[in-house]
Parts: C-alpha cells; sequence; structure tokens
C-alpha cells in the first residue's frame, strides 16, 4: 500500500482545509437540489451525499446529530449502511425480535395491564 506524502497528512488534518472542507460540503448540500431539479437522473443526490460526508468527516456536532438520529431510527441506518456499501453491515437483514416489555410488579399495589389483542 502507498502511503500519503507527509505535507499532504499535515495539509488535510490542518484546521483551516478542514474548515474549508466543511463549508465545500454545506455548499455542495445546498445547491444539490438547484443543480439535481433541472438535470435528468439522480445527480442532485450524488452532490447532495458528497457534500454531507464532508460534513459529517468535518463536524463533530454533525456527526453526533447523525448517530443519535441513527440510533433513534434504526431504519434510516439500515438504509445508509446499505447505501454505502459498508463491509461489516453487507450480511443479509434480520428482522428484530419484538421488544417485551415488562409489566408492572402485583407488589406494588398497580393493576396488571390487559395484554390481550384489541
Amino acid at each position: 500500500m502507498v502511503k500519503r506524502p507527509a505535507f499532504l497528512d499535515t495539509l488535510v488534518r490542518s484546521q483551516p482545509f478542514r474548515v474549508f472542507q466543511l463549508g465545500l460540503g454545506v455548499l455542495l448540500m445546498l445547491l444539490a437540489p438547484i443543480i439535481g431539479i433541472p438535470t435528468p437522473g439522480p445527480l442532485g443526490i450524488f452532490i447532495f451525499g458528497f457534500g454531507f460526508a464532508l460534513v459529517l468527516r468535518n463536524s463533530r456536532w454533525a456527526r453526533r446529530r447523525y448517530l443519535r438520529h441513527t440510533q433513534r431510527y434504526p431504519r434510516v441506518r439500515r438504509a445508509v449502511n446499505f447505501g454505502l456499501r459498508r463491509k461489516s453491515k453487507r450480511l443479509p437483514i434480520t428482522p428484530a425480535a419484538p421488544r417485551v416489555d415488562t409489566a408492572p410488579s402485583v407488589a406494588d399495589g398497580s393493576p396488571a395491564p390487559d395484554l390481550r389483542p384489541t
């Protein structure tokens, strides 16, 4: 595997370059609908995705929000992982087991919930 030159590695990790990449990502996300509407095909989606990747790569706030959103909505996470073709996520998706809520104890004096289907 070929290593990057040291100056390029330093440039990519520098703060001004990261701010530039963040600004470029936001700009691409804003321009995606303008470019995508008149052009045939999914060009706008790819431009938005590239801008979104730049923003996630360079913004801790955006990364935290994205992770929180994907944890809250697992369907979105599965779709993104499928779209990004992540190696660890290429396995077939198995349906999640139904969540069993624990019923309150009868010892605390509350009535047991009605579990019959309606």
